[in-house]
């Protein structure tokens, strides 16, 4: 048998075109059941204690796996920058007598003071050109650059706005070409502050950790997708046919920064109320880019205020016709073979994988382009809910049922790579209807067998590490998420319990927490916190590092209805999408004041974002949130919310 609970959660049924709940519809579970007659053990564990496992060999202890592939070449120090020209406008009058600075972003940290470029700053002519005539040196070839827009005023009737501060991203240094021509506007402007809201910090100061350049890169790759860097429109030039923009909420903001460069100073009543309605507790912002930063900071401030400003302005359009839930910028993607999409996965590059429930996996570029327009097929791919990347990107997806009698038809993992080839599939160790997969830090696969309720562990070539038939204990109970710490212990959740069940590396001990009824989806943070979404109690759990249940009866709010999807960003914020919801809820880390506050509006985040029964989520480099929509076959990007990840994510959240 099935879950006694006959729940009905995760499974889209296969002749509707809308998911009705989390795990199994009536013919799954008739096929299912059928397999369980040769079974013992279906489902629950058949034991009274852990399975003696046998020693592991591959490895024999925790490590990190160092590299990652593919590599990347060594950047070229000194590199010579390439001419180009410009011009600032607010919106299509000329900003006149700017001063213009172009900088390559810090790498001493996030928002780290930046390296001016230019001897001197550009002053812009009378029709808001400038020319960067002068060589100039990148500290490096992959240096992000940027340009600064300061003053000046809009047009030749205007009075002069020292709040006015605009910006654009222009890439790194190598990719800049000297036919470009940027526009620096108010739409490049909020394009960059959400692209980078984890690398801008007041005084128009980008940076990045030195290990971090990549998520720097992929945040500028989002900018240029957001808005068009050589008109100053929405949305960029290569933004993908088969996703739909935030073209109107960009213009909305773009027309409330307009307001206030227009008018007639910086002590005018649109800078001042703009001012106002941005402050935080350190005080008012002096300019219009921090007046943005601190907005896409705080994006649920004063949302009616800030949209009552852009009525002054008709620069930009469309525009919104009513205020929004909030600020918060997202995209929506489809296409790619998505097909009852669940598991998300992001690789060292950035990219984007997708399990689909209907036998397709989809790749998706950090901007959201498809790499295959009907995805992947075949491979044994079907019944796919759950999978990850590995240290070489990889992706491995946990079939739960297989084709071909292969493993009895109990299912498998099939592994494919970027260009679309599938070096393996693997289906030994045990693997009996695998629903998720998860690695260590040391490159094992943990799989989560929801038809037996055991744990298979596979090394790299697929070799099983865990015995012929993996790990298991009797609290084991429909496994369906498993997430893993610094030590290469993994949690397991127990779908038909309250628990959650702590394995050790090497099977030889389990321990169970009691977290809340229905554990749908795990993350464990850099310190070995574990976050639980609890479906049926509408609950998150948190479990310390130490084993102490740190979150009682379980936190809530409104906003989580039928919780799964959960991420942990680096700050050990937890992010959560409910599968019955329509927004994404945020958690305060355990290390803060109030572990499990509540961050987000009792909406949660992005109400007006249109998910459809959001299954997972994952976080990139750049601090992006991307989450599956099982029930509209689409992706969501919400730009900039989280504190950026190390990727993939082997072991718990790191810092990139």
């Amino acid at each position: 048998m099935l879950s006694s609970r006959n729940r009905t959660a995760s499974l889209k049924p296969a002749s509707a075109g809308s998911a009705s709940g989390l795990l199994r519809d009536v013919a799954l579970a008739a096929m299912s059941a059928a397999f369980c007659f040769a079974l013992v053990g279906c489902g629950a564990s058949s034991g009274g204690g852990p399975v003696p496992p046998p020693p592991r060999t591959e490895p024999d202890n925790c490590k990190s796996v160092q590299t990652t592939s593919p590599s990347q070449p060594a950047p070229t120090a000194n590199y010579a920058g390439t001419n180009f020209a410009g011009t600032v406008r607010a919106g299509t009058v000329p900003i006149i007598e700017a001063s213009v600075q172009l900088y390559a972003a810090g790498a001493s940290g996030n928002g780290s003071a930046p390296v001016a470029l230019l001897s001197a700053p550009l002053t812009t002519d009378s029709n808001g050109a400038f020319s960067v005539t002068a060589s100039f040196i990148c500290p490096y070839s992959n240096s992000v650059l940027y340009i600064v827009s300061r003053g000046g005023q809009a047009g030749n009737s205007a009075a002069a706005n020292a709040g006015t501060v605009l910006v654009v991203m222009l890439g790194a240094c190598n990719s800049l070409k000297s036919s470009t021509n940027i526009v620096v506007d108010e739409a490049t402007t909020m394009a960059t502050a959400w692209s980078m809201a984890q690398f801008l910090s007041a005084g128009a100061q980008i940076g990045a950790t030195a290990t971090n350049n990549s998520g720097l890169t992929l945040a500028a790759a989002t900018a240029a997708n957001l808005v068009d860097l050589e008109t100053g429109a929405a949305p960029g030039a290569d933004f993908p046919v088969t996703g739909i923009a935030p073209i109107a909420k960009l213009a909305t903001l773009a027309n409330v920064l307009n307001a206030c460069i227009t008018s007639t100073g910086a002590s005018s009543d649109a800078c001042t109320h703009l001012y106002a309605a941005t402050a935080t507790n350190a005080g008012a912002p002096a300019n219009t880019l921090d007046a943005a930063m601190n907005l896409v900071r705080q994006p649920g401030n004063n949302v009616a205020a800030i949209y009552a400003l852009a009525s002054a302005s008709s620069a930009y359009a469309p525009t919104l016709g009513a205020a929004p839930a909030d600020w918060t910028l997202f995209v929506r993607y489809s296409g790619g073979g998505l097909n009852g999409p669940s598991a998300v996965s992001i690789d060292s590059q950035g990219n984007v994988w997708v399990a689909n429930y209907f036998g397709v996996a989809s790749l998706f570029s950090n901007t959201g382009a498809q790499a295959f327009p009907n995805g992947l097929t075949g491979h044994s791919l079907l019944n796919s809910y759950g999978g990850a990347v590995d240290v070489n990107d990889t992706m491995w997806i946990a079939n739960e049922q297989s084709t071909s009698g292969l493993n009895g038809n109990l299912g498998s993992l099939t592994l494919l790579d970027a260009s679309g080839n599938s070096p393996a599939v693997y289906s030994s160790g045990g693997i009996n209807f695998p629903l998720a997969v998860a690695f260590d830090t040391s490159g094992v696969a943990w799989t989560a067998d929801y038809g037996n309720s055991h744990v298979t562990l596979l090394g790299s070539s697929g070799s099983p590490l865990s015995g012929a038939s993996g790990y298991t204990a009797k609290d084991l109970q429909f496994p369906v998420a498993i997430a893993t710490d610094s030590k290469c212990n993994a949690y397991v959740a127990n779908q038909s319990t309250d628990t959650i069940t702590q394995v050790l590396a090497d099977g030889s001990g389990f321990t169970d927490f009691v977290t809340g009824d229905g554990a749908s989806g795990l993350a464990i943070d850099a310190a070995d916190n574990v976050w639980v979404a609890n479906y049926y109690a509408n609950t998150v759990g948190l479990v310390s590092a130490a084993g102490k249940v740190l979150s009682g009866a379980g936190f809530t709010t409104s906003s989580l209805i039928q919780p799964q999807g959960i991420a942990v960003d680096a700050a050990g914020n937890a992010w959560v999408a409910s599968y019955h919801g329509s927004s994404i809820t945020e958690f305060s880390s355990a290390s803060s004041a109030s572990p499990g506050a509540v961050l987000s509006p009792s909406a949660g985040w992005a109400p007006d974002s249109n998910l459809v029964e959001p299954y997972a989520m994952a976080i990139d480099a750049s601090g992006n949130i991307w989450v599956s929509n099982f029930g509209s076959d689409t992706l969501t990007e919400f730009v900039g919310l989280a504190a950026p990840v190390k990727t993939p994510l082997l072991g718990p959240v790191r810092t990139p």
